[in-house]
């Protein structure tokens, strides 16, 4: 089947000349249709000559595009990444010039509002959200203000895209870590303190998660697990200075575009609409929550007082954030006997992957095959990078082309540091030819590699947070419009992690686990003991874990409610984690917000985003799927309706077709044992 691929994969030779010399002609070709549309009288100005050209462009450079700007995240040479991050910076700047093209925006302006008196002119829905779309995208930018207004817009936001690249170059490049002897890892799991590098007689512990989560899970050394806890927090210090400043220019660029605000301005093309939307869910959950995690804390903190007394260690009232972690996973183990070690030998990594590819193929009648390296279509930016060709089987006679999925699985120095799905070339159908163009997507993580001993074994957490991820990869797979602009995941930013949020449930299912598990030896399934007592572990410190993320969130919202952007970081970043995660920070203050990698990735004044798709998630599963996650017709229901729309139209109403009533937050509170 994969050899009758209707298309291509992505070609991944380019060099650093490369890379640079088809950024170069990509930028050329862009501004050249710029001039093209600039050129064209008001009167003449119709869809044909101006929207046609303009999603056709667009539609055939975002592949290569997206590719020349992800090598900067997982090529294993230096070289390349530094010219992909040279890419990225052009494309940014060009992105910037050509938005506040004023001569284009007139033509642009014009077939949008013969548009809006004459509908049908655009012939179908999806094609008149295209126009509305870009014209709102320049009305955003500030055309139709001043010259000297706007080019002070065009400063600032060459300057933020600057910083941006810079601030995740120094996470992606980081090499920080701590040394640690033997005794000060006591607790740690020998086959993770065997990964780690020896530095004469004491190993280095880097921040990417395989090292850094084992460490402040188990280490029964609390200075161990402060240090590791504190240096994480302090790494890259530069990108600590480079928020900062950020700050400060978002909030300068909002008052030039005529908003209170960076969020206000951020959230008028949001499904929030308002900060003070946001802000009423985010205190308003806050408040529900606050009880619920003081009861949570004071169980935690007689455990501490136990471990403590125990270990002939001297007593402290306090709960630090460095102890979460570890007492999190000492009352996991003792109160519901979930041994996190002993669950993950039930999940090897490549047959739980290859599990999770089924469950996948069965809701959504899809079947994934892999290319190997022997086939001449393998083709990928490194040897360990699994790439798969995904076809959909509603028909078993012809089944019908989707796209290509790669999985890059484990931690190399350069590489992206945490998990996330990479959408690599959007689908569309060509304006010319009218023929299908298919997408391709890439889910890039850092999981440990196997040893001689036995395969790589993954924590239940890290089989979530592959579902979650690979959830945003099938959004972008199934994902059928028109134009590139609305594939897959381009939805409003505060409901694309729905999809993805929605299948972490999956996980916690008991029949789902005992089809996704198989011991590493003995190949058995999870036995209903253990899954038993994980399922009921669930929602343990459920409280604690989203008033963590309230902690992100309400950061997220005061740095970007400040009218000018004078804020005092470091204190706000500390108090409010003590205010609303309730964790003590020892009296210690970080610069961890240096790290919080979503504040420069297109989260900001959008990280409640997390809390709030979760409303739509929760709906979803317990509406249609919480009884019989493998039911096929809701699958499929789902697939059609939420999918493959992408962001061809309005989110509550994809919702409301599905649930068949508007979407509501029942399930959502139940969730987190709010309500019954």
């Amino acid at each position: 089947m994969a050899s009758e691929t209707p298309q291509p994969p992505l070609v991944w030779n380019h060099t650093p000349e490369t890379i640079l010399s088809e950024t170069d002609r990509l930028i050329k070709e862009g501004r050249a249709l710029d001039d093209q549309i600039a050129a064209i009288k008001l009167d003449e100005a119709t869809v044909d000559n101006v929207l046609k050209p303009y999603a056709d462009l667009e539609n055939r450079q975002a592949a290569l595009t997206n590719q020349l700007s992800f090598y900067q995240h997982v090529s294993p040479s230096k070289e390349v990444r530094t010219s992909s991050n040279k890419a990225d910076a052009k494309f940014r700047a060009f992105s910037i010039e050509s938005g506040l093209r004023e001569d284009v925006f007139k033509v642009v302006h014009k077939v949008f509002e013969d548009i809006e008196k004459n509908p049908d002119l655009a012939k179908e829905p999806e094609t008149k959200r295209f126009i509305e779309k870009v014209n709102r995208q320049y009305e955003r930018n500030g055309l139709g203000l001043p010259a000297e207004t706007r080019a002070k817009v065009k400063e600032l936001q060459q300057k933020l895209a600057e910083l941006s690249l810079e601030f995740s170059k120094n996470l992606g490049e980081n090499t920080e870590y701590i040394l640690l002897t033997k005794d000060q890892l006591a607790g740690v799991p020998a086959d993770v303190v065997s990964q780690f590098e020896k530095v004469e007689d004491k190993y280095k512990m880097t921040f990417k998660y395989p090292d850094l989560f084992p460490v402040l899970k188990y280490a029964s050394d609390p200075e161990t697990r402060k240090a590791a806890f504190i240096g994480d927090q302090n790494k890259a210090p530069e990108n600590a200075d480079i928020l900062i400043e950020a700050v400060k220019l978002r909030a300068q660029l909002a008052k030039l575009l005529g908003y209170k605000n960076y969020s206000e301005y951020v959230l008028d093309d949001r499904m929030a609409k308002t900060p003070e939307t946001v802000m009423t869910f985010l205190t308003d959950l806050k408040g529900k929550l606050r009880l619920l995690g003081e009861n949570e804390l004071e169980l935690l903190k007689k455990l501490k007082t136990a471990d403590l007394k125990e270990k002939h260690l001297k007593p402290d009232d306090n709960y630090y954030v460095w102890d979460h972690r570890y007492y999190h996973t000492m009352m996991l183990e003792k109160d519901y006997e979930v041994d996190e070690s002993k669950i993950a030998e039930y999940f090897p990594m490549q047959n739980t992957i290859q599990k999770m590819l089924s469950i996948y193929e069965t809701i959504f009648n899809l079947k994934f095959v892999e290319i190997t390296n022997d086939s001449k279509l393998y083709n990928t930016w490194h040897d360990e990078v699994k790439q798969f060709a995904v076809w959909k089987v509603d028909d078993k006679e012809t089944p019908e082309f989707v796209g290509y999925l790669y999985f890059d699985l484990h931690s190399r120095p350069g590489k992206y540091g945490h998990a996330a799905n990479f959408g690599l070339a959007p689908g569309y159908t060509d304006e010319k030819t009218g023929i299908r163009v298919y997408p391709s997507t890439s889910l890039v993580c850092n999981f440990t590699r196997d040893t001689k001993d036995k395969p790589s074994l993954l924590k239940h957490d890290e089989v979530v947070t592959f579902f979650h991820e690979l959830g945003h990869g099938i959004h972008d797979l199934l994902g059928k419009t028109r134009y590139s602009r609305f594939s897959g995941t381009s939805v409003h930013w505060d409901f694309v992690e729905m999809p993805s949020q929605f299948l972490e449930n999956f996980c916690w299912d008991h029949s789902i686990l005992k089809r996704l598990s198989s011991h590493y030896v003995s190949h058995e399934p999870l036995p209903d003991s253990l899954i038993g007592s994980l399922t009921r572990s669930k929602n343990v410190n459920g409280a604690l874990f989203n008033l963590r993320q309230l902690h992100f969130g309400l950061f997220d919202m005061a740095l970007h409610t400040s009218d000018d952007g004078e804020v005092d970081m470091y204190k706000l970043w500390n108090d409010t984690r003590e205010k609303v995660a309730l964790v003590s920070n020892g009296g210690v203050n970080t610069k961890g917000f240096g790290s919080f990698g979503h504040l420069m990735g297109g989260y900001a004044s959008g990280y409640y985003g997390y809390l709030w798709s979760q409303v739509f998630a929760q709906d979803i599963y317990y509406t249609k799927f919480k009884k019989d996650p493998l039911n096929v017709k809701s699958g499929l229901e789902y697939r059609d309706k939420i999918l493959a729309r992408g962001g061809s139209g309005e989110e509550l109403d994809y919702l409301s077709d599905l649930l068949g009533r508007e979407p509501n937050s029942n399930a959502f509170l139940k969730e987190l044992g709010i309500s019954n």
